[in-house]
């Protein structure tokens, strides 16, 4: 019986039978699967429309500043009524703040974004609507059209029933 031992010759091997490959491997295809995940997500994301991106970004955080500008007047009681300005926005009627950080905002994000009150009942107003944000806890319906100054297509609707926040509204086609 020959032993393979330290020093001693190697043994001939029989040729091996040449395998048949039959495909890929789970390994290869998940890897394959990976990349092509990754790669159809950053196109999604790279064909996502800017200008209604950052109309979305203003009507969040346009609704925040709404409720805490109507959470104010009820503190206060001194009614609140926000208006569009040539530079931004403004809210009229709130009490100086007692620190500088707590004056909500009056610009916009985005200097290609403006507003535009819907005021019912009339087509387009001849002066600037305003909205009536307090200091009653129930307010009339309102709502406003967000829209961009250089794509005036793109726009979206933020509205409130009175009770609830001001959300933004699906626009139908």
């Amino acid at each position: 019986m020959q032993t393979l031992a330290a020093g001693s010759p190697e043994l001939p091997r029989p040729c091996p039978l040449p395998r048949r490959v039959s495909g890929f491997t789970l390994l290869e295809l998940l890897v394959v699967l990976a990349i092509v995940a990754m790669a159809s997500a950053g196109i999604g994301f790279a064909m996502r429309d800017g200008t209604q991106t950052r109309l979305e970004r203003e009507a969040l955080r346009l609704s925040a500043l709404f409720e805490s500008a109507r959470a104010r007047s009820q503190v206060s009681g001194v009614p609140v009524r926000w208006r569009v300005t040539a530079d931004g926005f403004q809210f009229d009627g709130l009490p100086p703040p007692e620190r500088a950080e707590d004056s909500l905002a009056q610009t916009w994000l985005d200097a290609d974004t403006t507003a535009r009150v819907d005021v019912p009942g009339i087509a387009s107003p001849a002066q600037p609507a305003t909205l009536l944000l307090g200091p009653e806890p129930i307010i009339e319906p309102q709502s406003l059209a967000l829209f961009s100054i250089s794509e005036p297509t793109k726009s979206l609707r933020l509205a409130t029933d009175g009770v609830r926040p001001f959300a933004v509204q699906a626009t139908l086609p």
